[in-house]
């Protein structure tokens, strides 16, 4: 065994790993990249097919990011941002507020405060704590409370994932977190709702149903109204659930139940901490033609940016991170608007300040980072790079339906989830502990490509970098290794 794999072994600790097993086997050690590709300390090279855990935007050793990251390095590298202000930050909040607001958005809320946090899990946090905060001080809620979607994962700090409600990730702690409610998400290939049998296809486009699933949002939302204790805040990943296993929602859902919401007084947090900086698409004009009402400003259609924008959805409370740096730096925001910003406005006597922070926020390095990243995303070559990776991901994910181990292949995107079942015919799953999904994310480590799945479904979402010849690859090797370790029995 390699040193450096004794050294992990014998000192590290990894999250959401069974470690029984880790320590059972060498471990992969990175030690470079570059674009979508990773290379070992033995020398072996594979592709990055989940985006390392889904926070690498541009490729690995960007030359642009790096750039960046040199030049703030010879400024200052972190200053605190409690009562001081940095430029970076300054200016990575302006251009934040700018794509949270594209001009088509008209009267909706206009998000145009930034907090600054350190990744995914503090972003909604903080998001949690001034929706709860600004339902009391405006008087509408004495105890505020959360709807979210079954199957949600918003972080691993305790408000966050008391918002969260995937047994596996969230019962044991079930005594630390406060209550909050649940409603079904909208999980068309295994609804109760869906009159369809199986087809070789995505299921949001051969369901059979009447929207019963909005249907049931919007009880939800009257039976807690008739409490006489409606919701604070809708909380929800918009478009795709990712930790859910890539659950991704029919066009038009998020709309409807957004409206919803909004009827009911709820305030919306949309968790975009996977979703955003283009991962769900959003620079095709069709796409925003369709998804966003109105008229399109002047010069066409914009590079929308974010999620929830396709479905013409502008949230209360934005919550950024993973690929705000192009994945290179820990670094998260919440936006927000001026009236929740004002519930915080007071003399000093009132303490009505947000008491809330964390040492290394605002961080001139991420922000560095970050200012790049976004000019890389509003460059004509990477919104044509990722149209292009966006329809070849999908033409090539159509060579695997013919497998019977595939049950669904989901798209939003350059993000894909494939979900594994013993049989299509029935949608029976495997058991967790079968380990069908890691038992291919293994058989694909062993060709070259890495990814991780979420339990029986495989991820794919590749850096923006990736050539067509690479996703090719990256689905192909996906194929042999169903074939391999599901239809072969290979363990």
């Amino acid at each position: 065994m390699h040193r450096l794999a004794q050294l992990d072994h014998d000192f590290v600790w990894h999250p959401f790993t069974q470690m029984r097993d880790w320590l059972k086997r060498e471990p992969l050690v990175i030690v470079a990249g570059h674009g979508a590709r990773l290379r070992d300390v033995q020398g072996r090279e594979y592709l990055d097919a989940n985006s390392s855990i889904w926070t690498n935007l541009h490729g690995h050793n960007h030359p642009k990011l790096n750039t960046a990251i040199h030049q703030q390095l010879k400024k200052i590298a972190h200053s605190s941002a409690l009562g001081l202000a940095n430029q970076p930050a300054s200016l990575l909040a302006a251009k934040l507020v700018a794509a949270a607001n594209p001009a088509a958005a008209g009267r909706r809320p206009k998000l145009n405060k930034v907090f600054f946090s350190d990744d995914g899990s503090t972003a909604v946090e903080v998001a949690l704590k001034l929706a709860y905060e600004h339902a009391r001080r405006t008087g509408r809620v004495e105890k505020p409370k959360f709807l979210s979607l079954d199957g949600a994962y918003h972080g691993d700090t305790l408000g966050a994932a008391s918002l969260g409600h995937i047994d596996l990730f969230h019962k044991s702690f079930s005594r630390l977190r406060f209550p909050t409610d649940r409603v079904m998400s909208p999980y068309c290939y295994r609804c109760p709702f869906n009159r369809a049998k199986p087809e070789r296809a995505d299921a949001r486009e051969y369901r059979k149903c009447n929207w019963e699933c909005v249907g049931v949002v919007e009880k939800k939302f009257a039976a807690q109204k008739r409490k006489r204790n409606p919701y604070a805040a809708f909380v929800f990943e918009p478009l795709i659930q990712g930790a859910a296993g890539m659950i991704s929602q029919p066009h038009g859902w998020l709309r409807r139940v957004a409206e919803i919401a909004r009827g009911q007084g709820a305030l919306l947090i949309a968790d975009e901490v996977m979703t955003g900086f283009g991962r769900t698409g959003g620079s095709e004009s069709r796409l925003q033609a369709e998804r966003w009402p109105g008229k399109p400003p002047q010069g066409g259609t914009p590079n929308l940016l974010f999620a929830c924008q396709q479905e013409g959805v502008q949230p209360d409370f934005l919550c950024l991170a993973k690929g705000l740096t192009g994945g290179y730096l820990p670094m998260a925001a919440t936006l927000t608007t001026q009236k929740v910003f004002a519930s915080f406005l007071g003399e000093y006597g009132e303490f009505k300040t947000f008491f809330h922070g964390h040492s290394y926020t605002a961080n001139q390095l991420g922000a560095a980072a970050a200012l790049a990243s976004l000019e890389i995303l509003s460059a004509g070559p990477s919104v044509r790079a990722r149209q292009t990776l966006q329809k070849v991901l999908r033409d090539e994910l159509q060579t695997l339906w013919p497998l019977p181990n595939v049950g669904d292949i989901r798209q939003v995107g350059l993000t894909a989830g494939i979900e594994l079942v013993r049989n299509w015919r029935t949608r029976e799953p495997f058991d967790l502990r079968e380990r069908a999904g890691i038992r291919v994310c293994e058989a694909m480590a062993r060709r070259g490509v890495l990814t991780r799945p979420v339990g029986n479904v495989i991820v794919l979402i590749p850096p923006y970098c990736t050539t067509p010849r690479q996703a090719g690859r990256m689905v192909g090797v996906l194929k042999t290794a169903i074939i391999d370790a599901l239809q072969s029995g290979a363990t």
